[in-house]
């Protein structure tokens, strides 16, 4: 799977903007804020129908426009694919595959699966649970479509529950039927999120552990556990046992909706105890990681992004994971760096067919080598 062209109008900084792509590796090369990372942004858009970064659609049109559009061409599985993604302000948005549009949006998550590392990864030590979910729930969404149906029907049934809850309080009605009907239906859900879970952190810790264990050299011992509530217990009598506590809070405070990752660094919390270098050697192996699970699941190598992924690396680091990009499990490669010189010598070691932008505010030159 690879992408061929893409087009993109009024997206970010770009006004009408059109490249092809190498199928191997492609590098986006320019200042901080010349639009590199916004290039990235639309390719993940053409995978997840949605920003990298937490932001709306309206917030991605160009400024002072009214709608932004995607043109692309694919090659999956040597058969052509046109996908397009057009959002104009005030509308819903459009997500067609070769001319016909998705009924749902969620229908298209997993069709083209993808991996990117961004320096904003590091959010995935520094805060709350929430954003380690989000990682697990983005890499099992585009492995699994009944987990995705089965996260949206937990997340809007919490929202009932949460509702119930705080109409039932301010009425000063201490009355459990309404709130028990919402646990009835948390509990299928649940159950499957957390089954699935589980799997895939006991699928995905030996491959994660081997990634850092190539990367770091072999001395750093890192670990990763699920926390989770329902580890311990059935969902509903969880949900029983909370509900005064819920009733006086207004929400719901247990479930798989606060579960959790532990990243440990040897016996110790990695956020407390590992340096830079060693944190963005933790964040790139869960990424790359992530590739290899889903590549295995899909039988589909997805599209890697990775954005200045090499700066506070050092060069032996920076080594090894430029010989665990030669492995032939790795397929398109888009890479965006400040330091040409840099990315020509990681190209070079590669040995992969490459194409360079060189990305000024908007405008991009090109040059290709075999």
């Amino acid at each position: 799977m690879h992408i061929k062209e893409i087009k993109l109008t009024q997206f970010k900084n770009f006004q009408d903007t059109s490249l092809a792509f190498s199928s191997g590796i492609n590098s986006f090369i320019g200042l901080n804020g010349s639009g590199k990372t916004n290039l990235l942004d639309a390719i993940y858009y053409l995978c997840m129908t949605k920003s990298y970064f937490n932001v709306t659609d309206r917030q991605v049109i160009k400024h002072e426009e009214r709608f932004y559009r995607i043109d692309s061409r694919l090659d999956v599985e040597d058969k052509d694919l046109n996908l397009v993604i057009k959002y104009q302000a005030g509308q819903k948005k459009v997500v067609e595959k070769n001319k016909v549009p998705y009924e749902k949006l969620a229908e298209h998550i997993g069709v083209l699966p993808i991996v990117m590392v961004a320096p904003d990864d590091v959010k995935l030590i520094q805060e709350s649970g929430e954003t380690r979910r989000k990682f697990v729930d983005n890499v099992l969404c585009q492995e699994d479509t009944a987990y995705l149906s089965h996260l949206m029907t937990y997340n809007k049934v919490i929202k009932q529950r949460n509702a119930g809850l705080k109409k039932i309080r301010q009425a000063n009605q201490y009355d459990r039927t309404l709130i028990s009907i919402y646990d009835e239906q948390l509990a299928e859900p649940a159950s499957y999120i957390h089954q699935k879970r589980s799997l895939f952190l006991e699928a995905f810790l030996p491959v994660f552990k081997g990634v850092y264990l190539v990367i770091s050299g072999g001395n750093e011992p890192v670990d990763i556990f699920y926390k989770s509530q329902l580890n311990e217990s059935r969902y509903k009598d969880l949900l029983e046992s909370t509900f005064e506590k819920d009733y006086y809070l207004e929400y719901t405070s247990s479930g798989i909706h606060r579960d959790d990752l532990v990243f440990k660094f040897g016996e110790k919390a990695l956020k407390k105890f590992a340096s830079q270098g060693q944190r963005k050697s933790f964040l790139i192996s869960l990424k790359l990681a992530q590739y290899e699970f889903l590549r295995r699941r899909k039988e589909i190598k997805p599209l890697l992004l990775l954005d200045d992924i090499f700066d506070k690396l050092d060069s032996e680091r920076v080594s090894k994971v430029i010989n665990l990009l030669q492995e032939k499990t790795f397929g398109q490669v888009f890479i965006t760096d400040t330091d040409e010189d840099r990315i020509n010598n990681i190209v070079k070691e590669l040995a992969k067919p490459h194409k360079e932008f060189i990305v000024n505010q908007g405008q991009i030159a090109t040059h290709e080598s075999a």
